[in-house]
């Protein structure tokens, strides 16, 4: 026991046993908190392993001048099963421009696997097995997700076959720009480590239910990582099985980002203070469009306020294909309104 100089004041002290006694406590109490988190991650693990599959893809031979850039190439990627037929999801890039995909399960069988179809847009790509004894995976609602809850990504980063890592949801609700150029909303951005090769796996929750597809890393980056989410992956997986492709509308433009003057928002009472600016007008995309002008800037769809590319993009959905829209638009710094028959995106 310490004891206090005259003087000082009265403290309450604990015995060096009494101290010893609870640094063993909370020494258990922390083995016992690690365990419960272990549990969960080898839990989910073999849970989830089994309906991640390994992606080999043999390319197609470019046009290039070097011959030894013409011969096909090799790449490689991730994928899940999500139905025990063999339906399985992985992204758009792992299997663009194929010649032959193959698929290796983690029972040791290697099959041929056929693409029913990909979109670019959303990085997302569907292939068919024909096997049996498939367990798929659950997708979970990824509107529920909330930032902080844990995230786990199975996949084959740098050929190392299923490989795990964990983390927690940095953030939800980003976007992430695809090949095409085209942003991809509703994006879920993690620290569990992604590699070359964990593209297309499957990232889950603590149930070992599907949370997102785990598609890009930040190279200079640490600990940043994204994924397209379930809810976004399970629409465009379900329209590529049913039809083969995702349709969506277009105007036939080419456009930019501008910022507005004070005087044009306050003149026409607008509620952005950005625009999307016509710099070209397609005349042979299929879209009646010849009442847009290369220097409009379109400020609204259908009256909803358009006050970027994105905005527009998300607008312009399947079931504009076809339709009748009214664009509201700057012409010469004043609003108006005009009419074009929306197209389809090839």
């Amino acid at each position: 026991m310490l004891i206090l100089k005259k003087g000082e004041k009265m403290l309450s002290f604990l015995s060096s046993s009494s101290l010893e006694d609870n640094s063993i406590h909370a020494s258990s109490d922390d083995n016992e908190l690690l365990d419960a988190y272990s549990q969960t991650i080898t839990q989910v693990v073999e849970k989830a392993s089994n309906s991640v599959v390994q992606i080999k893809v043999i390319k197609k031979p470019v046009q290039n001048p070097n011959p030894r850039l013409r011969q096909p190439q090799e790449a490689g990627g991730s994928g899940f099963i999500i139905s025990s037929d063999g339906f399985i999801i992985t992204n758009n890039h792992v299997v663009s421009n194929a010649e032959r995909v193959e698929v290796g399960l983690m029972d040791g069988r290697i099959l041929e696997a056929t693409v029913i179809g990909n979109d670019p847009y959303t990085d997302i790509a569907v292939l068919k097995i024909y096997t049996d004894t498939l367990k798929p995976l659950r997708f979970s609602d990824s509107d529920k997700l909330k930032v902080g809850q844990i995230a786990i990504a199975i996949g084959n980063p740098l050929g190392f076959q299923y490989t795990v890592t964990a983390g927690v949801v940095s953030a939800l609700g980003r976007t992430l720009r695809s090949e095409t150029g085209r942003m991809i909303d509703d994006v879920i951005q993690t620290d569990a480590s992604l590699n070359p090769g964990n593209s297309g796996g499957p990232l889950v929750n603590s149930k070992g239910e599907i949370i997102g597809v785990n598609t890009a890393v930040i190279a200079a980056a640490q600990g940043i990582c994204f994924a397209v989410s379930a809810n976004l992956t399970k629409y465009v997986a379900g329209k590529l099985i049913l039809e083969g492709k995702v349709k969506r509308a277009q105007l036939g433009i080419a456009g930019q980002v501008v910022n507005l003057s004070e005087r044009m928002v306050g003149y026409n009472k607008l509620s952005t203070r950005t625009g999307v600016y016509i710099s070209e007008v397609i005349a042979d995309a299929n879209a009646r469009n010849d009442e847009l002008k290369r220097g409009d800037i379109i400020v609204g769809l259908n009256n909803k306020a358009v006050a970027s590319i994105e905005d527009l993009h998300k607008m312009l959905n399947d079931e504009l294909i076809n339709q009748l829209v009214v664009v509201q638009l700057l012409r010469g710094g004043i609003k108006k309104e005009v009419s074009v028959l929306a197209g389809e995106l090839k």
